[in-house]
């Protein structure tokens, strides 16, 4: 093996090790490593590609159904919708990169979770993304808002793929650090699902795609897997840069090759590049491989074994070819202008041996490496904070102007329209989508069919922040009641969980709690976890984020023409809201955090039970057509979703009466409260006895509330009108929030 200098524990230190894990390593090994095998283990024994201190936790989420056909585990689950069809799909965050370089950091989040998709075999059909930025007053905010977009947009675009909805909150817990979280979802048929697992002794591994840099370097080891600091922007030259317009070209040879019986296995090389890809397809197969690194397509001269094992240059796969259809995998490559290279071969040793000028550079058993990484069971304490979040609602002043109050929400940064964001995104490029950005759901169209396939992106962080547990179960319920509110059954869900550092261990008790909230929702719910990502150290100079668990859920309906969107339809239509109206539910209240400035108090109540009922009332009365309208009531209370119902995408309002039930507490309770499992429909009154009759074979508390009608709207209860005021008006204010904040940075 060549000679390199000796390496030491201060070496280790500097690779993101500690001095355990490289004591670890030289026992493993017995003896010490070199350079380009200490960048080796420390790279993926880093926190973001080992989850040494999540896995154990992990292991507790359900991931199995009977449509599961992939799990966690590969590079994105798949779940069945019959036996010539399967959606693919994961969501990934890309936090750290998008924070120093935004436009570039968002760009390769969507291209790398595109290549999660198309890698298995899928055709990607459609992107969602879930987006955090600081509070809006800091200066950097609106910059990396304005930059992320961009670059989300760009990419997407460019590949002719549909960015459909998504989410975006503002708190100044990210002000140090943002979240990017990208979601897409493929259509696969299940005999043609491409698997990452590496088999067959003497099997050519091909290098495909895009050549080598040193961008990306120590991506996934020393950026994600560690916390900002005051040297944050030197970490720039890590971000990775990309070229969607060859990405497009690696797709379309992916598809060609998908269920030829030359394809072994095919792995992205995301984080950690070629040294992740090689090592974790071996790990999967029980296998070793032979590389030669002279051989790797690459872009900058004298690329050493260290920088060429560890570059996170994009649009790469490493693909392992079934001996003797070389020639045919190389065709189609070559038909698509991609760099195709053989650079090594399958071997029975159960090692990864590196090559270089005819010389052994690197020598590593791949169970040292991949099954020896460390597994933490972190130490836990509960938060504090948690001791001081009391509300005395006796001495909260009630507003003076509810109107005034409706319109303020309505034009906030968390409440306002989102569309100077989604109409940069091409949502309807392939034609497939059915409901446009800005419902409760999107909603595609699986094009020769006449099935339907709905995706929803959900998470509160202010819940989560207040109750860990109890915020991450809201989100799996208020995710699958927005796929109901559509007429889709859930089938699946991908997470991203986005934490604080995991060496602290109040960012630990969080994480445990939150991954116990989506368990037991989970369960209740019957769905599956079929993929997912742990984003940790989500912090600044010891300063964590709100804790943010991320769903991502895909639902399926039977015939895509028979669905429900948010918006009223016809004048004189009733409007019924389905759920409790009769708990004052402020705490963690958008109303509280805008209105009173106070971000506190317990968390609305979650009944599972009462939420699967509820969904199963929504997709049937949707499946019978009975429902003219259907939203969920979230974010901004009962007042919010009604003036949102009536703010029409073709730019019209269509306004309401409402008289609510007197309740027993404040006014800003009942308008503003954010209680769960609530609902407000809309529906000709001849439909008015079915709904009771479903409302009451399934339980669930159903108020008849009002009429569409006119172009106010007026809210009463107990004979006081609370609200009184023209939709327009509303409108304006909730549309010009966005395009205001950017314009005043230009």
């Amino acid at each position: 093996m060549r000679k390199e200098r000796e390496i030491t524990v201060e070496d280790a230190l500097r690779e993101g090790l500690t001095k355990e894990e490289f004591s670890r390593i030289i026992e493993l090994l017995g003896r010490k490593p070199n350079y380009t095998e200490l960048g080796i283990f420390a790279v993926l024994w880093s926190e973001h590609c080992s989850y040494k201190s999540s896995r154990v936790h992990l292991k507790r989420l359900p991931t199995t159904s009977p449509r599961v056909l992939q799990g966690p585990g590969e590079n994105a689950g798949v779940v069945a919708i019959d036996s010539d069809l399967a959606l693919a799909f994961k969501i990934e965050s890309h936090n750290h990169p998008s924070y120093i370089e935004p436009y570039q950091g968002a760009a390769t989040g969507v291209g790398g979770i595109l290549r999660d998709v198309f890698t298995m075999g899928a055709r990607p059909i459609a992107s969602l993304n879930s987006l955090r930025f600081g509070d809006p007053s800091h200066p950097r905010t609106r910059y990396l808002l304005e930059q992320v977009v961009a670059g989300i947009a760009d990419y997407g675009n460019c590949m002719g793929i549909p960015t459909v909805g998504g989410e975006v909150y503002f708190d100044h817990s990210y002000n140090g650090n943002i979240l990017v979280n990208a979601f897409t979802i493929g259509l696969v048929d299940p005999k043609r699902i491409i698997k990452a697992k590496a088999e067959g002794e003497g099997n050519p591994v091909f290098y495909i795609g895009a050549k080598t840099g040193r961008d990306g370097i120590h991506g996934a080891g020393l950026l994600a897997s560690s916390s900002f600091d005051e040297e944050a922007e030197e970490k720039r030259p890590t971000v990775q840069v990309g070229d969607p317009f060859y990405e497009k070209l690696l797709l379309e040879a992916v598809m060609e090759l998908s269920g030829s019986p030359g394809v072994i296995a095919l792995q992205d090389m995301g984080a950690a590049g070629l040294a992740s890809s090689s090592f974790e397809m071996a790990s999967r197969g029980g296998v070793g491989m032979e590389l030669f690194l002279d051989r790797v397509p690459v872009r900058e001269p004298a690329m050493t074994p260290y920088e060429l094992m560890l570059s996170e240059s994009q649009e790469r796969m490493l693909l392992v070819v079934k001996r003797g259809y070389e020639e045919e995998v190389i065709r189609v490559l070559r038909k698509w202008g991609l760099d195709a290279a053989e650079i090594g071969v399958v071997t029975s040793d159960g090692a990864i041996t590196l090559k270089k000028d005819g010389e052994v550079v690197a020598k590593l058993p791949v169970s040292a490496v991949v099954d020896e990484a460390p597994r933490y069971e972190r130490p836990m304490r509960r938060p504090g904070y948690l001791d001081e979040l009391e509300i005395d609602y006796d001495k909260l002043p009630p507003p003076s102007d509810y109107n005034e109050v409706l319109a303020k929400l309505l034009s906030s940064p968390n409440l306002s329209s989102r569309s100077w964001i989604f109409t940069q995104y091409d949502h309807m490029v392939g034609t497939n989508t059915v409901i446009r950005p800005g419902a409760d759901s999107a909603l595609l169209r699986i094009k020769g069919r006449k099935e339907g396939i709905a995706i929803t992106v959900d998470g509160n962080s202010t819940y989560t922040y207040l109750d860990p547990e109890l915020g991450a179960a809201i989100a799996v319920a208020e995710a699958a009641r927005n796929l109901a509110c559509v007429g889709a059954e859930p089938i699946g869900l991908t997470d991203c969980l986005n934490y604080g550092s995991p060496e602290r261990p109040e960012v630990m008790w969080q994480f445990v709690k939150g991954i116990e909230g989506i368990r037991n929702a989970c369960l209740a719910l019957g769905v599956p976890v079929v993929s997912g990502n742990v984003s940790f150290y989500n912090e600044t100079r010891e300063k964590a984020i709100d804790p943010t668990p991320i769903i991502a859920m895909v639902g399926f309906l039977p015939d895509v023409e028979i669905h429900a969107t948010p918006w009223f339809k016809h004048e004189g239509d009733v409007i019924i809201l389905l759920g409790d109206i009769s708990r004052e539910e402020l705490g963690g209240s958008e109303y509280l955090k805008l209105i009173h400035k106070l971000k506190k108090g317990k968390p609305p109540e979650l009944d599972l039970v009462l939420e699967g009922r509820l969904g199963a009332l929504l997709r049937e009365g949707i499946g019978r057509r009975l429902f003219s309208s259907v939203h969920d009531v979230s974010e901004g209370g009962i007042a919010t979703a009604l003036a949102e119902c009536g703010f029409l995408p073709s730019g019209e309002v269509l306004g309401a009466e409402v008289e609510l039930p007197s309740p027993s507490f404040r006014a800003d309770g009942l308008l503003f409260g954010e209680s769960q499992s609530r609902v407000i429909i809309s529906l000709p009154r001849e439909n008015l006895g079915e709904a009771f009759k479903l409302a009451e074979e399934k339980r669930i508390p159903l108020e008849v509330i009002g009429r569409v009608g006119g172009k106010r709207l007026r809210i009463a209860s107990g004979g006081r009108i609370l609200i009184d005021t023209g939709l327009s008006f509303l409108r304006k204010g909730w549309e010009e929030f966005l395009p205001q904040f950017i314009s005043r940075g230009r």
